[in-house]
């Protein structure tokens, strides 16, 4: 079994209010669940209207899908628009 958690950095540069951030995060949330089966939860930086911390784990029996995973929802991330990827850190345990 093999399993990788991505910590995810991201900056909200249009949110205004803990309402808007709950909004685009939860937003993130589902679409990263659906498109990628992962387990992912806001972790850090609750109580910051313009700065969140996600946390992303994949399970599966190769390293190179759980990277691959992982490496994609990064991507998807970076794609959109409404936040700005400031910095991730991907460990794996074995």
């Amino acid at each position: 079994m093999h399993i990788g958690v991505c910590k995810i950095k991201l900056y909200l540069p249009e949110s205004q209010s803990l309402k808007e951030k709950r909004r685009v995060i939860k937003s993130i949330i589902a679409r990263l669940k659906n498109r990628f089966n992962l387990a992912i939860a806001e972790i850090e930086a609750q109580d910051i209207h313009q700065s969140a911390v996600l946390a992303a784990v994949s399970v599966a029996n190769d390293v190179k899908f759980v990277n691959k995973v992982l490496a994609q929802s990064v991507k998807f991330i970076e794609e959109n628009s409404s936040v700005v990827l400031v910095d991730y850190e991907t460990e794996f345990f074995f």
